[in-house]
């Protein structure tokens, strides 16, 4: 039985190359796990969607991979990839790392970074909004 939801984090980018410079990061995901009982035993799932992380890129659709282990490895990772508006390929890499005791804060903050390739060219930090998407992700749950 396939499930699937929708996400949505956002927040700002930090360039190495400027520090303090800080940029819109934002992106939306439509997470899909062909099996619930395969994705209950390892957590990972594919996902697809955009990324707004302007002026690196205005609106780039985004493919990649997510990890929820929130009990066994306390931690959901995500990993995508997307072409810049320079043309370039990058890859986005963040993990939450969950805290039992500071859940609020655990499940709804996700730092990251931005690659090119294996040089790391910005820092992000993004949020869940949960006041204001929180009914809009549980609604998303789809088992089919």
């Amino acid at each position: 039985m396939p499930i699937s939801f929708n996400e949505t984090m956002s927040g700002t980018y930090e360039p190495i190359a400027s520090p303090g410079e800080r940029h819109p990061f934002k992106f939306t995901i439509d997470v899909h796990a062909p099996s619930l009982f395969r994705h209950l035993r390892d957590g990972k799932a594919e996902l697809a969607g955009t990324v707004e992380a302007p002026p690196l890129a205005e609106s780039s659709h985004l493919t990649g991979q997510i990890t929820i282990r929130p009990i066994g490895g306390r931690f959901i990772r995500y990993e995508f990839e997307f072409v810049g508006d320079d043309g370039k390929r990058y890859t986005f890499a963040g993990q939450k790392d969950i805290e039992w005791l500071d859940l609020l804060r655990t499940w709804t903050t996700l730092p990251g970074e931005i690659r090119d390739g294996e040089r790391v060219v910005a820092t992000c930090d993004t949020r869940f909004d949960l006041k204001g998407d929180g009914v809009a992700f549980l609604r998303s749950f789809r088992l089919r």
